[in-house]
């Protein structure tokens, strides 16, 4: 009972006075550490003392964020000296996403406070332009206050704490649909925001001085805007932490793997309806940029989408590098390459427009690599259309900075199977700095990120395969750093293939229990009241 009584004063959520942003990238960064202690590689604090494992202190912030371990009450109980290590793990990952939902939360709270409702703004933007900035960041924040009130009194009931994934699992079912519209409205938003940043010089200024308040801490208005994409991303991944450290085929993991589910939909449909809106703003761009001289082809479609797009240069005349000195024998061309059709196009003069020389279906593309006949081929290689636009085989002989990332590109039939080894002993690393993708064929990597890698080019470029989401793409080398423990990398596969099968096998579950209570508490209640 002592236990129960004292935990009633904690105050945990209320007590978080750190930005979101602060936090997450805290978080992040603290993986990196670990890691690198495993891979006994020099940490952010070699020379002094190494950094403990499960340290969260927010270096930026005045307030250290406590783990659960270190809150006085829990001291006070003896828990400590009765639990094994595995379970104060697991008690700190419960606890990490308690505590990271508050400072989630705080931030949320001062989006609304210092820039939606603030006068600077308000008097400076239309209804309509409002709307585009803000979307229904307001129907996040109630969806975000319900969740947090459940979650603060859930740890509130014991200092030991027994759950929180039945919890994530109501709201994700329940009230999470909210973050889908708001991201899938941030295309608009980001396209808005520049417009107005352009077009309306009062509220450039008025942006500008409440960006440089202390009560923001340097952090952008962008960064509060794209917080609750984040957040619902940071979620699932929270939760599948916690879900690689629950006792196999007991109660908590399978509100854990129910939970997951719920939030990989929710994440998906995000992705999805981002990645539909985007593909068509972009087709629609390109084909008005397009001059057909011979036989026009429709660009538009629904089952189209660009994969990638850039100069190279063409060569031509005789294949030796004696002759090929000349300048004149390169002629710099533009390709669009989609899902299933190839443009090659010469750029006007005002580099405005592109006239279209030539195109072709993507199945009916091959690549041939030159003999190796000296510096002035490397890089180069032969693109044949088997068929163009006028039912001719063509061949280009192309010269890139990035030969493998095109010949990738061109290939088609699902090659990049081809790239596939056995994961044991492939290759990983972790992002160490994010990365935003440049072009189509490019992966956005988060600090944190587990990859395998499936191919590498001697101009500083990866392709990756991420580990949690199976996501695909290229990055630049220098935004990651090898895993060389084979222990650490034996580990993630582990993990990974644990949550997979543990999902499989659980696949029923979702749709049955969509709409109702979790499984583990079924007379679990929310605390909130509708607002």
């Amino acid at each position: 009972m002592a236990v129960e009584n004292s935990c009633r004063n904690l105050n945990i959520v209320k007590s978080v006075d750190v930005l979101y942003q602060e936090y997450r990238d805290t978080s992040k960064q603290q993986e990196i550490e670990q890691r690198r202690q495993r891979d006994g590689l020099p940490t952010a604090g070699s020379g002094v003392t190494a950094v403990p494992t499960l340290q969260l202190q927010l270096r930026n912030s005045m307030h250290s964020l406590s783990l659960w371990q270190n809150l006085e009450a829990v001291k006070d109980s003896g828990l400590l000296k009765t639990l094994e290590t595995k379970e104060t793990i697991l008690q700190e990952a419960m606890f990490e996403l308690v505590t990271s939902e508050a400072s989630y939360y705080k931030s949320l709270e001062l989006l609304e406070t210092h820039f939606l409702r603030n006068p600077l703004l308000v008097n400076t933007l239309s209804q309509s332009d409002m709307h585009f900035l803000f979307s229904n960041i307001e129907d996040i924040m109630k969806a975000s206050e319900r969740f947090l009130m459940d979650l603060e009194h859930r740890i509130e009931e014991s200092i030991l704490i027994s759950d929180v994934c039945d919890i994530v699992h109501f709201h994700a079912v329940n009230h999470f649909q909210v973050f889908i519209s708001y991201v899938i409205n941030q295309a608009y938003q980001e396209k808005n925001y520049r417009r107005i940043l352009q077009e309306n010089a009062i509220f450039r200024e008025n942006i500008s001085i409440l960006e440089k308040q202390p009560k923001v801490k340097g952090l952008s208005f962008t960064s509060f805007l794209i917080l609750p994409f984040q957040r619902i991303t940071r979620l699932k991944l929270l939760v599948q932490n916690i879900l690689k450290k629950v006792e196999e085929n007991s109660e908590s993991e399978k509100t854990a793997i129910l939970a997951h589910q719920e939030l990989e939909r929710i994440v998906k449909e995000c992705n999805e309806g981002v990645r539909k809106m985007s593909r068509t703003q972009e087709l629609i761009s390109i084909e008005k940029t397009l001059e057909f001289k011979s036989k026009s082809v429709p660009v538009i479609s629904h089952s189209r989408w660009l994969l990638k797009k850039g100069e190279v240069q063409q060569m031509s005349g005789p294949k030796s590098t004696r002759t090929m000195r000349s300048r004149k024998l390169y002629h710099p061309i533009y390709l669009f390459l989609f899902n299933n059709l190839l443009l090659i196009t010469k750029r006007s003069s005002s580099g405005e427009k592109y006239q279209v020389l030539d195109s072709c279906s993507r199945s009916m593309l091959r690549t041939e690599d030159l003999e190796d006949q000296g510096q002035m081929l490397a890089c180069a290689f032969v693109l044949k259309l088997l068929e163009n636009q006028e039912d001719r085989e063509v061949s280009y002989m192309l010269k890139t900075e990035s030969i493998s990332q095109y010949m990738f590109a061109l290939c088609t039939n699902g090659s990049m199977n081809v790239y596939r080894s056995d994961k044991l002993h492939s290759a990983q690393v972790q992002c160490i700095q994010s990365y935003s993708s440049q072009e189509p064929d490019e992966l956005s990597v988060e600090m944190a990120d587990v990859l395998h890698i499936l191919e590498c080019t001697d101009d500083g470029w990866m392709l990756g395969e991420r580990l949690h989401d199976g996501e695909r793409g290229w990055f630049p080398i220098r935004v990651v750093e090898r895993i060389k423990s084979a222990e650490v990398r034996a580990q993630n596969l582990k993990e990974c293939q644990r949550i997979q099968q543990a999902q499989e096998g659980a696949q029923g579950s979702r749709a049955a229990s969509r709409g109702r209570r979790p499984a583990k508490s079924p007379q679990y209640t929310p605390t909130w009241t509708d607002l």
